[in-house]
């Protein structure tokens, strides 16, 4: 999707959409790593990238040298940036648009939610079962987050195929086609607007109707644009994110025999390989934008950059995880910044860890014996939402 020229020096000039990056950025980051705690790269108007566990966290932390109001690392920097609260909010504003969407995701809320799930799993299972080869991802990871945040905003579960292209059109191609990223969030926008408008005539028990009755910290009721702005990051972090969590466990389990045998024969260890599963493919890298000159591990941060806030690159520091690029199923302690760090920490771990643990859960049940088909292509995404957009499976026991 990218003219940029192929990178050659990764520690003066990374590009985290060249292919090398999207197929394989672990030994880059350990490259990058060895060599400084945080990188630079003129593309995109200038970019840092920290490659520590404690350069990325002080990072996290630092709300008054980086703005959270950019999360995206693209080619244009338009004013003012399209808001998403509370994911683009700086303090004092980000802590009450984040405390309204707080309660939809407690850990009761997500038991109520997990029969759904259970449900959406099952039904899409047995669509494929029957088969001896399934692309997994088209088929299965991206239709459980879209249809579980559809059912929890009370929009049609069958509209999911029009979220995940704007999901594309925003978090891929947007990176480099700044009209094709205009055009979705319209679309989502107006869609949304709809929504709204039909809520204000027949209020509803659902997640839109939630936002649309809260009130600020005056008292007041959010504006249309706040609401549209939640219900756009809500629609785009619930879906991309978990949608690759699950696909890259599916992935590592479809090639790791061992690991697979062993979560069939003790499946009380599933939420602990989850973690794993977390720290070791973690989906999401975040952008900060720098706003005041600073230091962060020793290195120089100036204004008018962005930052690549890689939370992957993190999880797998060595000096924070031991045997970092191992995948332990059974690691014992494990810290790891899968959901973001500081206040922006995810409103919808909950609802990731559900979806995962349920996602793998009925697959494994129904569908023990699994593995990568070499005869067909495997395909990441590109960008800063990482997972398997191409995930062709051989089902059941091999002849």
């Amino acid at each position: 999707m990218s003219n940029a020229a192929p990178v050659t020096d990764w520690v003066h000039d990374f590009d985290h959409t060249d292919p090398r990056w999207t197929e394989n950025p672990f030994p880059i980051w350990d490259e990058l790593r060895a060599e400084c705690p945080v990188v630079h790269t003129k593309r995109f108007l200038g970019v840092y990238l920290p490659t520590t566990y404690e350069a990325v966290k002080e990072i996290s932390y630092d709300t008054e040298h980086f703005s959270s109001r950019r999360v995206v690392v693209r080619n244009v920097r338009p004013e003012p940036p399209q808001p998403s609260p509370p994911i683009t909010s700086d303090p004092p504003t980000h802590k009450p648009a984040k405390q309204l969407l707080l309660p939809p995701f407690t850990p009761d809320a997500m038991k109520k939610l997990e029969p759904r799930v259970r449900a959406i799993c099952n039904e899409l299972i047995d669509a494929f079962i029957d088969r001896p080869s399934v692309d997994a991802a088209a088929h299965y990871t991206k239709h459980i987050p879209t249809r579980a945040i559809a059912h929890m905003l009370g929009i049609p579960e069958k509209d999911g195929d029009l979220f995940i292209k704007w999901i594309h059109e925003i978090l891929e191609l947007g990176i480099h086609d700044d009209a094709t990223l205009m055009r979705a969030i319209g679309d989502m926008t107006a869609y949304f607007a709809d929504q709204i408008e039909a809520r204000k005539k027949h209020p509803t028990d659902d997640l839109i109707s939630t936002l649309m009755n809260a009130r600020d910290k005056d008292g007041q009721p959010l504006s249309d644009e706040h609401v549209q702005g939640s219900l756009r990051l809500l629609l785009i972090a619930g879906i991309d994110t978990t949608w690759s969590a699950i696909g890259s466990s599916l992935w590592h389990l479809a090639k790791t025999p061992g690991d697979r045998e062993r979560l069939l024969a003790e499946p009380q260890l599933l939420p602990t390989a989850i973690e794993e599963f977390l720290r070791a493919y973690s989906p999401v890298t975040m952008a900060r934008e720098v706003m005041k000159e600073t230091t962060i591990s020793g290195c120089p941060i100036k204004p008018g950059n962005m930052v690549l806030l890689s939370f992957p690159a993190a999880n797998r520091d060595p000096a924070m995880f031991p045997e970092a690029d191992k995948v332990i199923i059974d690691r014992k302690e494990n810290r790891h910044a899968a959901f973001g760090l500081g206040i922006h920490r995810c409103v919808g771990s909950n609802l990731a860890r559900m979806e995962m643990q349920v996602a793998i859960e009925e697959w494994l049940k129904r569908i023990p014996d699994f593995r990568l088909d070499p005869s067909s292509e495997m395909r990441w995404s590109e960008g800063t939402v990482r997972g398997p957009r191409q995930l062709p499976m051989l089902l059941g026991k091999m002849n």
